[in-house]
């Protein structure tokens, strides 16, 4: 899935490896800096991110919101008197800058925000191409929700190994698993991020490879349906 252009926030800060700050548009982006990376941190189950605290770090030299975003997402598992229709919360600015500190990051505080906006932009993305695919399971579910995920920067999918060691493809930037609760049933996701080339005017361009890993016969049933699917397209045009 090619994210649309038009809706990135532009001057985008991701695209570099070393640093969050803003480099050539040949670089790859950053991965995503709320992943696991400090051993003393506890961590929350659930999304395998620290509960990083929504405040201001020692030497920050200007204010960052403390809002949290709701995001579409609707969570999964929910403990008893939770309610049943609540969704996943995207970490403040304040909370994203902290993961940035924590992890070494040298990041300008003013591109913050926008860093915020392509996180949850992408995430928002990852998940309307999920709902694609748990469409062939509507008679078993109608109302997917996710339970929990976590990140794998440095772990390349068989895909992405496999297209990058023999086809020459570029290495994704980042990898997410995330688990689906299908109408009770947990169903894993692999979600793989690729920099596109951006556009003329430096608008960044993100490719997202959303599939159901290959760990059930229903997931490789689908995921060949995919494949017949475009092969018919293709060939009727």
């Amino acid at each position: 899935m090619s994210q649309d252009p038009s809706a990135i926030p532009a001057a985008c800060p991701m695209h570099s490896k070393e640093s969050a700050t803003p480099a050539a548009s040949n670089a790859s982006p950053a991965a995503c800096p709320m992943h696991r990376g400090d051993s003393t941190l506890k961590f929350n189950p659930d999304n395998n991110m620290p509960y990083l605290p929504n405040q201001a770090v020692n030497g920050q030299d200007s204010p960052l919101s403390l809002e949290k975003v709701t995001s579409s997402i609707p969570k999964g598992n929910q403990p008893t008197g939770e309610d049943s229709s609540s969704k996943w919360e995207y970490p403040s600015p304040q909370q994203f800058y902290n993961a940035l500190v924590r992890k070494g990051y040298e990041t300008p505080i003013e591109s913050i925000e926008t860093m915020v906006d392509i996180h949850n932009f992408l995430n928002e993305g990852a998940w309307e191409e999920i709902l694609k695919w748990e469409k062939f399971h509507e008679s078993e579910c109608d109302d997917p929700k996710l339970l929990r995920f976590t990140g794998k920067p440095k772990q390349l999918s068989p895909k992405a190994w496999f297209c990058s060691t023999f086809l020459g493809a570029p290495k994704p930037f980042d990898r997410h698993d995330w688990i689906v609760d299908r109408g009770g049933k947990p169903v894993r996701y692999i979600i793989d991020y690729y920099g596109g080339e951006d556009q003329s005017d430096d608008v960044p361009v993100f490719n997202l490879d959303v599939r159901p890993a290959l760990d059930s016969i229903s997931a490789v049933k689908d995921r060949l349906a995919v494949v017949f699917a475009d092969f018919f397209k293709k060939a009727d045009k």
